[in-house]
């Protein structure tokens, strides 16, 4: 039996979907996904008692899908199924996402639970490979996209973000905790005057198990209201929501979207 683990956003529904028979829905209090009724909801401090939980349910596979923001954990809210995990959770949380990833897969392993991805559960979510807009990038965005992934590469050892906004061959910004609303939403006023591009892409190394960068209509919307002249993901390596309609909305605001082959 499958179990979505799943944050807020319309990943989780997306994944949900693509299945024949419908998985257990999971959800961290207060990160309730979109478009989803969870089944069960569990705190952070009754983790333990939660994976307990999805054995008696004969839950025997997760996947992780979705967006959390790094949740504070009340101490006192600990209970003995979960107390045994403490030292790796603290550990996970003082470290980055990628860090802090890695604990929670180890947990689940521990515990005889396979993970899952949610690409290889719903695989139509890629990205294909293409320029998928009207609009197409020309020589100064592609150099722009070559300086991102450049940037991005060298930052994967920090375990930093997957986004970065390059313009006329500067650096715009960089996605860190905030996220790329976060980024997109504090961006300084000349990156629209450069024809910045926000490239998205997973950090190298990750595991792609977890936490791929996840695209759709709202972040088409998002790069136009900030003035960008585009949006370029890896192919293969991100999931696009909503294709159609992202591509509908990258048209209608003139922008461009590419499906960069990384090779």
């Amino acid at each position: 039996m499958l179990a979505l683990i799943a944050g807020s956003g319309g990943l989780p529904a997306h994944v949900a979907a693509a299945r024949s028979e419908r998985p257990l829905i999971c959800a961290l209090e207060g990160y309730a996904p979109d478009g989803l009724a969870p089944d069960m909801s569990f705190r952070i401090e009754k983790f333990g008692s939660f994976l307990k939980d999805l054995r008696k349910r004969g839950v025997t596979e997760v996947c992780l899908c979705g967006a959390v923001a790094r949740p504070r954990v009340d101490l006192k809210a600990i209970d003995m199924a979960t107390l045994p995990l403490v030292t790796q959770m603290q550990k996970g949380l003082q470290a980055g996402d990628d860090g802090a990833l890695r604990v929670v897969l180890d947990i689940l392993a521990s515990k005889g639970f396979t993970v899952r991805a949610a690409h290889e559960l719903a695989p139509g979510l890629l990205a294909p490979p293409g320029v998928l807009s009207r609009a197409q990038p020309d020589k100064a965005m592609r150099a722009d996209v070559d300086r991102a992934v450049a940037v991005l590469d060298a930052l994967a050892p920090h375990d930093v973000g997957q986004g970065c906004v390059v313009g006329a061959g500067q650096v715009a910004a960089i996605e860190t905790i905030g996220g790329t609303d976060h980024m997109l939403a504090t961006l300084p006023k000349i990156a629209a005057r450069l024809r910045a591009v926000l490239v998205k892409r997973p950090k190298r190394g990750q595991d792609r198990r977890v936490d791929l960068p996840t695209v759709g209509p709202a972040t088409l919307d998002a790069i136009q209201a900030a003035g960008l002249a585009g949006l370029v993901i890896d192919a293969g390596d991100v999931l696009l929501l909503d294709r159609d309609e992202a591509i509908a909305r990258a048209d209608r605001h003139g922008l461009v979207l590419w499906s960069r082959d990384p090779r």
